[in-house]
């Protein structure tokens, strides 16, 4: 969708035009530019579909096999694609995509953090959730193992999902949150005594502390602030976003 500034005068023209003189469009570079960044964030994307249904079938795959089958004919740019959908994968759906035979470029997809839960749901959606749940466990270690429920909220937010709202990609968050997750001992979610009004806070349950360390989710989060902003991946929302695209 065009987005125009200035007003229209009325002859038809923009006063912006009016003001800046000719439009100066890109040339035949600036479009071969823009076609190739179009191409490989489709690539990135379909990489994403095909490491998915990987994660899914419990199998590895390797880089001959990402190249015949995804990459094809932009061999030249595997590694910046590859890069993409592994970030993609593992901020997103919580999935780890590790090399573990450099002879042959073998790779399998486990979850962040070394959970044992695979982040998927019965009710009808095809995507791993653990992403949110490695989400609110790096809050809570940041909160000193102890997170008041609206810093929780606050950090989730940032990322679309709200409280009492349905994602499209999550589910209702609330339940996932305060039941899923606290029955699977990943979380313990309980009033802080003595509050009045009351008051909620998070904490990591059994669970987490079984198969995982604050220390590991301390530096996933040093990690991801590293990171370029720029590069992080964006997750679609609203009407724009299209679920058959990830299927």
């Amino acid at each position: 969708m065009a987005a125009f500034s200035g007003s229209e005068s009325e002859d038809g023209r923009s006063s912006s035009q009016d003001e800046e003189g000719p439009n100066t469009e890109g040339g035949p570079e600036d479009d071969a530019n823009s076609l190739l960044h179009k191409a490989l964030h489709s690539k990135s994307m379909e990489m994403v579909d095909f490491l998915l249904l990987k994660y899914r079938a419990k199998e590895p795959t390797t880089k001959a096999e990402m190249l015949s089958s995804v990459i094809k004919e932009h061999q030249d740019h595997f590694p910046e694609i590859f890069s993409n959908a592994a970030e993609f994968m593992q901020l997103v759906f919580g999935i780890d995509v590790k090399e573990v035979d450099r002879s042959t470029h073998t790779y399998v997809l486990v979850t962040t953090l070394g959970l044992t839960y695979d982040g998927m749901v019965s009710d009808g959606h095809r995507f791993p959730n653990t992403g949110l749940l490695v989400t609110v466990l790096r809050v809570i270690a940041v909160e000193d193992d102890c997170a008041p429920e609206e810093k929780v909220w606050e950090a989730l937010n940032i990322l679309g999902v709200h409280d009492g709202k349905e994602h499209w990609l999550y589910g209702e968050p609330r339940e996932l949150l305060t039941k899923v997750w606290v029955q699977k001992q990943y979380l313990v979610y309980h009033q802080v005594p003595n509050s009045d009004p009351a008051r909620y806070e998070f904490l990591w349950g059994r669970r987490a502390h079984a198969e995982t360390t604050t220390s590991k989710a301390l530096k996933f989060v040093v990690s991801v602030n590293d990171r370029d902003p720029c590069s992080l991946p964006s997750l679609p929302e609203g009407p724009e976003c299209n679920e058959d695209h990830y299927a």
